[in-house]
């Protein structure tokens, strides 16, 4: 691929003794919603007031955020009406602060100013860029022109947010040295010492210093040697919020918001699903449940997943991607043959030991806690037996037993092959159906008496029955120790009888007074291969007398088809 060589490539911030590498993050930063400005934006077809209305509520009412920025509203007079409607409409909750974006220019101060009157909480974020290529190419000035720039628009703010602030607005400052990634770090130090100087700030009156990757340049790990020397060297850092605002430009956007918590960032602006400016803003809600799969409590609400999935696709009119970590409709799902195995195989565990702890391979979160329908298992050509197994109990409630998992599992990855899609739920039930429910023949129960006695403490069991083969009926009767040794002696003698019982097993799969019971039967013939019979009935010992004809007549079915096939 040519034309490469054009391209500078990033020089990084030389930087010794780092300390980020040996950190963890152990709480979450504090939240900044972006999506009604940079992610609103960045849309083809604007928010109107309804859905920019809506999407407010989502963020404060149900998801939690404390901090949400709400426009630009000296840029155009929709972001300015609904900065109007969210004050005067009673829209913010008193333990949110709205957050106002504006350029550091005098006329779009002043407008700004006009548009926060009469709410309670506002950070007053101002900005301009400081990087060498847009002091370069586009302001044509050095690092003491927009260090001016800046500190300008400080002192004009700070006089105007006096009145205010006396009038009980709670006010705060915020300042960002636009593309802070690619200015030299000790000029953006400079700039941002001297807008905390021109705006008071002091360790009651922190500003809030944003430090945004605006296009993302550089590896994650260089951005968290920025933020690292940029603390050290700042001084009066406790005068300070480190905030970030990380752009995905390099698809490092998750990355390189951890690595700068770690280099000791404490606030982050960012938007759900990642919307924003060409390959958009982090994504809050990954940079959240990555904490939260990490036993860290994020702060935000993501347990009702759906509802924020569709208020965000209905009023943005973007779609969440189905491979988007947590959200996606795919991420919970295994196609997989041994993922799908490893999966059920955690669920059984869990549900053996009883731990608290979630112990689920492949799922790094439960799908459950964020209020997700639980199907994580997806059948295609590409599965295994687990992948069916797992579908049957959870979504029909049949708990096969393990030696039958192989079998069914074959029964449904060759209607898959056949079909050369994904088959359904619904699907794999109809094959378990058709395969073990549907089976009538060439055996019949035409009627049956089941009885019971004691006798010197031991139980014995009786079956009185009539069979029907093809146009045959024919009686039997035979004692046990239970229902089934009772049916196995009453076929003696008939070529029922060739098989082997091996194993059996049952359990109710409804409740209440329509509760059935399904038994599993496992046969082996005379060539010492395995057959499986399913038996559903009311009464347990008709379900499991069931799945024995149930396996009796698959097993002449493969013998007959076996013959077929040899001409015989």
């Amino acid at each position: 691929m040519k034309g490469f060589d054009k391209y500078i490539p990033f020089v990084p911030q030389p930087i010794e003794n780092r300390t980020w590498p040996d950190r963890t993050i152990e709480r979450a930063p504090v939240w900044c919603s972006v999506d009604l400005r940079d992610g609103n934006q960045a849309l083809i077809d604007p928010m109107n007031m309804e859905e920019k209305l809506e999407m407010f509520h989502m963020l404060v009412d149900e998801i939690g955020v404390k901090e949400v920025e709400i426009g630009f509203p000296s840029a155009s007079d929709t972001d300015y009406s609904i900065c109007r409607e969210l004050i005067e409409g009673g829209h913010i909750p008193d333990d949110v602060t709205i957050q106002v974006l504006v350029q550091a220019r005098p006329h779009l101060i002043k407008k700004t100013f006009e548009a926060i009157q009469g709410a309670k909480h506002v950070i007053f974020h101002f900005y301009n860029s400081t990087s060498t290529l847009q002091r370069l190419v586009v302001f044509r000035t050095d690092v003491e022109g927009v260090k001016k720039i800046a500190t300008d628009a400080a002192d004009l703010i700070y006089e105007m947010a006096q009145p205010v602030i006396a009038s009980g607005m709670d006010l705060r400052y915020e300042y960002s040295p636009e593309s802070f990634m690619g200015t030299e770090m000790d000029a953006a130090v400079e700039i941002c010492e001297a807008v905390l100087d021109h705006l008071h700030a002091d360790e009651a009156h922190r500003v809030i210093l944003n430090l945004p990757t605006t296009v993302e340049n550089c590896m994650p790990n260089q951005f968290a040697d920025e933020i690292e020397y940029f603390i050290r060297k700042l001084p009066g850092r406790e005068r300070a919020i480190i905030s970030l605002h990380p752009h995905n430009d390099r698809g490092c956007g998750i990355a390189t918001t951890e690595m700068g918590l770690l280099a000791g960032a404490e606030r982050v602006e960012a938007c759900l699903f990642g919307n924003g400016e060409r390959t958009g803003n982090v994504d809050m809600i990954t940079v959240a449940l990555n904490m939260f799969s990490q036993g860290i409590d994020p702060g935000l609400d993501f347990s009702h997943m759906e509802r924020i999935i569709d208020m965000y696709q209905r009023c943005t009119k973007m779609q969440v991607p189905e491979r988007q970590p947590y959200a996606g409709d795919l991420v919970f799902t295994a196609f997989s043959g041994s993922h799908q195995d490893a999966i059920n195989k955690g669920f059984n565990y869990m549900q053996e030991t009883g731990t608290t702890k979630w112990m689920v391979p492949y799922l790094p979160i439960n799908p459950g806690d964020l209020g997700r329908t639980y199907e994580p298992v997806r059948i295609n050509s590409q599965s295994g037996k687990g992948g069916a197994a797992f579908i049957m109990r959870h979504k029909f409630g049949y708990d096969m037993p393990k030696a039958m998992h192989a079998e069914f599992g074959r029964v449904v990855q060759q209607e898959s092959d056949r079909q050369g899609i994904e088959l359904k739920p619904e699907t794999v039930f109809r094959l378990f159906e058709d395969t073990y429910l549907n089976v009538n023949g060439p055996y019949r129960l035409i009627s049956n008496k089941l009885g019971a006695n004691v006798e010197n403490g031991v139980a014995h069991s009786h079956f009185y029955g009539k069979l029907q083969h093809k146009d045959t009926v024919f009686e039997v009767s035979g004692d046990g120790n239970g229902p089934i040794d009772a049916f196995f002696n009453a076929i003696h003698g008939e070529r029922m009888d060739r098989y082997e019982f091996i194993d059996y097993k049952e359990h109710a799969i409804s409740r209440g007074s329509d509760s059935r019971a399904v038994a599993y039967i496992q046969l082996r013939d005379r060539k010492g291969r395995d057959i499986f019979g399913v038996g559903l009935d009311h009464n347990i010992s008709m379900a499991s007398i069931k799945g024995i004809l149930c396996a009796i007549n698959r097993a002449r079915a493969m013998e007959s088809a076996e013959k077929a096939e040899k001409g015989e």
